[in-house]
């Protein structure tokens, strides 16, 4: 549903990319990991169409996303770390105003409807955005992606600064798209939630895919060592995946 394949992309002599290749199938969570300035913001501005590569191919639902990126967003989603709503309205307002931008008249028993999907009280839909905390927020943003239709969904740095408690709502919510099929890419520097939530984990160090797991063959602390390890170790990629898989012993 997500596919790159040999980007790169380069700002001015400034490699930020360097022939990343990703897959993201329908009804699968990919958590990608890495340092700051590791190249997970620019892939997301990629994928969502915000920038351009300069070299490679990026595809949505079987959709050329470099030639024709509005179709590509056409079937895709995207929430980033802080949802942009409007204050003065309500949550249920909000998503009937971002629905009518994208083509689609929602009814309020519609509306009512995907917001508590996407794990928002009932209380809560009709209250003043500038009210909610920012789980609320989050879940109004993936109430947007539900009513949507999204295939695909882009997630930046979901869990960042949500308690405990909130974060796991927003997991359990992107566990339940993905079980409808849909494919989620998500962005974050969560290790234990990355594990908690996603199928698959790639760890992306200076532009370039060092390793790829299945979440569920590592523990928490064997995933945090292979990231240390990773990310520590100044060798060529094929060298790195080898201390990651080392560090994880023979689960691999």
């Amino acid at each position: 549903m997500i596919e790159l394949e040999d980007i790169v992309k380069e700002y001015g002599s400034q490699r930020a990319l360097d022939g990343l290749r990703l897959s993201v199938p329908e009804g699968r969570v990919y958590g990608l990991l890495g340092p700051n300035g590791a190249g997970k913001s620019t892939t997301i501005h990629l994928v969502t169409g915000l920038i351009q590569p300069n070299s490679g191919s990026i595809r949505i639902g079987g959709i050329d996303a470099v030639a024709n990126p509005s179709l590509a967003r056409e079937v895709l989603a995207y929430v980033p770390e802080s949802v942009s709503l409007y204050p003065h309205l309500s949550g249920i307002e909000n998503l009937q105003l971002f629905s009518r931008m994208a083509g689609h008249r929602l009814e309020l028993a519609e509306s009512a409807a995907c917001l508590e999907r996407a794990g928002l009280q009932g209380e809560a839909h009709r209250r003043r955005i500038d009210t909610y905390s920012k789980g609320m927020r989050q879940k109004v943003g993936l109430a947007i992606a539900l009513a949507k239709g999204a295939r695909a969904l882009v997630l930046d740095e979901p869990s960042s600064g949500l308690d405990p408690s909130a974060s796991h709502d927003l997991a359990a919510r992107v566990r339940d798209l993905a079980s409808n099929g849909v494919a989620v890419l998500m962005a974050t520097h969560d290790l234990f939630r990355a594990r908690e939530t996603c199928d698959t984990v790639g760890l992306l160090v200076k532009g370039s895919l060092r390793a790829e797991w299945d979440s569920d063959q590592v523990k928490d602390r064997d995933l945090e060592a292979a990231y240390l390890e990773v990310i520590q170790e100044g060798s060529d990629p094929t060298e790195a995946g080898a201390v990651a898989r080392g560090a994880m012993g023979t689960s691999l």
